[in-house]
Parts: C-alpha cells; structure tokens; sequence
C-alpha cells in the first residue's frame, strides 16, 4: 500500500478528530461524541473521504490499547476506597441489571445467543472519563455521591473488562456453557488481579534500576513498554490486549511515578486515540439511519430499546444501596453514560463479525444517546436537590 495514502488519511483523520471534538466541546458534550460523528461525516457513507484498511485499522487497535492504559493509570484508587462498599455494590448491581436487561431483549427480538450475550456486554461498563468530567463541570465532584459513582464505575471497569473477555472467549470457542465462561472469567481475574500483585511487588525493584538509568525519556518508556508488553500476554493467554493495557495502567497507578506516566501519555494519546473514535464513526452506514427506509425501523426500535434499558439498569443501580445516606437518584444518573468502553465493546462486535451494520450502528445510538442526556439530567436532579433541601455543599 502505497505511504502517501496512509499520510494523507492520518491527517485526514486527526485534522476530523480536532474539529469534530472541538463542536462538540463548545455546546458542552465531550469531545468523543464530536469524533464520532466526525468519523461518521469522513467515512464511506458520506464524503469517503477515509476507508478501512488494515494499517489505519492497527494503528487503532493501538490507539485503544493506549486509551485504556491511560484510563487505568488515571484511576482514583484513593476516591475506590473511600466508597469501598457502597461502590462496590453499585457496581455489581449496575454491570448485573443492564447485562441482564440487554440479554433478554435481544432474547425476545430472535437473536443468537452469543448475540444477545455480547448486547448485554454492550451495557454493562460506565466511561470513568465522561462521569468525572460531569461531575466537575457542575461543581460537584467532592460530594460523597461523586466518590461512589467515581469508585463504582472503576470497578465496572474490571467487570466489563471481565464481561468482554468471556465473550471474546465464547466467540473464540464457538459456544456458550458454564464451564467456558467460568473458564474465561477465572482466567480474566486471575490475569488481572494476578498481575496487579505480582508488579506490584516487582515495580519498586525495577524503577530503582530504570532510575540509574540517563538516557532521555527511559520512565515513560519503560512504563509504556510494560503496557505492551502485558497486552501482548493477555492476548497470549487468549483474553483481549485491552484488558492487559488495562492492568497495566491500574498498576502504575500506584506507583510514585503515576502523575509523571499520566502527563507524559496524554501526547500519545492525543495523537493515537482519535483514530480509534473516527474508524468507529467511520464504520457507521448512515443510511441504517434512515426511518423512511423499512428495515431501518427495526434498527431504530432496537436502538431506543437498548437506551432504555441501559438508562433504567443503572439508575436502578443507585437505589442498590439503602443504608447510605445519599442522593440515590444523583448515583443512578451518574453511572448512566457509556462512553468510550461501550465503544470498546462495539468495536469487537463488529470486527469479530458477531454483529451486522444495522445493529452495530443500534449500539453506537444508545452509547451516544447515553452521553448526551447524562450533563442535562443531573443537572435537573441537582436542581430539584437544592429546591427542597437546599444546595449541598461540595
């Protein structure tokens, strides 16, 4: 394949990912959703001007490995255990719910098993990045409630990781019975918490050596090097490489040189990531979007069937905790957007062939759709908070 081509569709693709995040920032939604419809705008079904191949498509593979070592080494464990038991409850309850919710509506529309699996899998996760910014553009991330839906929806980080690994493993297997997914998930769990502890007590030892060290940028390398190379052994031992880049980052993360990895992936990221967000509108058909079109009404029915779910599974999730003395409805809110890890999820729907574009693009509809309504909906809780018990302070 001719490198000019490559060249011109990288830049293509980050000049997209900027502008289309820099819409979306300035009517107050996060710049992931303004990349998505810029991959949508710049994909085959509108101006063609970028198209799937396999080294744009590495090079997001790459960018999503990236992405989660970033949300890994960004994980607040200090706000994780200050909710400890509350999150912990909110987070099983909210992966358990929508996962459920979304199995037996795919049941009731006729779809395969492994599909109507991988549709509650679709659910399950919270996006870290999308609540905490909520949070903090309405001045509200002190709040006991924050720290629970903060520390939950770390932990249904894992949960989905795990959910996502299991059905990458039935995928892989060709099946679905108890002994496969105890399989995978005890292999998902052992690799992560395995990993957590054993570098964990190998990290001190191997940064005093990379300390000693003079060449230039040697701890951004090393650690970024340990992302890749635990990626490379989950894939190894059969789970997806996000969920090794995943580890890698939670590790670091409480590591003395978490602040300084943190700073220093933000530019790789910024150049890597976007791919990933504009390749995933780009696999949109918009005409799937068509309700004019007969077989488009399905799509959308499941599309706004899915929301519902999705919203309703994790709102509920708030109410999972009677004996804490919070505002329930401001945690079952704020678990609600999907985000980047949803996305995660539909892109190994559609790359391993388990979904078709119609409800591929059902799912982008309900992850966007979640993001969207979130900053408005818990504004309007918090407003309805200070009216009749007076403005909580932060």
């Amino acid at each position: 394949m001719d490198i000019s081509f490559i060249l011109l569709e990288f830049f293509i693709i980050l000049i997209a990912a900027k502008i289309g995040g820099e819409l979306a920032e300035r009517i107050g939604q996060p710049a992931v959703l303004g990349e998505l419809v810029a991959g949508v705008m710049v994909g085959g079904s509108m101006l063609g001007l970028v198209k799937q191949n396999e080294i744009i498509d590495i090079l997001a593979q790459i960018g999503v490995i990236i992405l989660l070592f970033e949300v890994g080494v960004s994980s607040d464990f200090e706000a994780f255990m200050k909710a400890g038991i509350p999150a912990f409850v909110v987070a099983c309850v909210g992966v358990a719910l929508p996962f459920a919710g979304g199995y037996f509506l795919a049941h009731f529309l006729g779809l395969k098993v492994i599909e109507a699996v991988f549709l509650g899998a679709t659910l399950t996760a919270t996006s870290v990045g999308i609540t905490v910014r909520v949070f903090h553009d309405l001045g509200q991330s002190k709040r006991k409630e924050a720290n629970i839906v903060i520390g939950a929806a770390v932990i249904d980080d894992v949960l989905g990781l795990i959910v996502l690994a299991v059905v990458i493993g039935l995928i892989t297997t060709g099946s679905v019975s108890f002994y496969n997914i105890f399989k995978v998930t005890s292999l998902a769990v052992l690799f992560l918490f395995g990993s957590l502890a054993l570098s964990s007590v190998a990290a001190p030892y191997i940064f005093r050596i990379v300390h000693q060290m003079r060449v230039r940028g040697i701890l951004f390398v090393f650690a970024f090097s340990f992302c890749l190379l635990l990626s490379y052994l989950a894939k190894v031992v059969g789970l997806a490489p996000i969920v090794g880049a995943f580890a890698a980052g939670l590790i670091l993360s409480r590591t003395e040189h978490k602040e300084h990895v943190e700073e220093r992936i933000k530019p790789v990221a910024d150049l890597f990531v976007p791919i990933f967000f504009i390749m995933m509108g780009v696999a949109v058909d918009i005409k799937t979007l068509n309700p004019f079109i007969l077989s488009n009404q399905q799509n959308i029915i499941v599309a706004m069937n899915l929301l519902a779910v999705a919203i309703i599974g994790k709102y509920l999730a708030g109410f999972s905790i009677p004996w804490m003395k919070v505002n329930r409805s401001v945690i079952g809110v704020g678990m609600i957007p999907r985000g980047e890890v949803g996305l995660i999820f539909a892109s190994y729907g559609i790359t391993h062939k388990l979904i078709g574009s119609g409800l591929y693009t059902s799912v982008l509809i309900m992850i966007m759709m979640t993001t969207f309504i979130t900053p408005p909906i818990l504004k309007a809780v918090f407003k309805i908070e200070d009216k009749y018990h007076g403005p909580k302070q932060a």
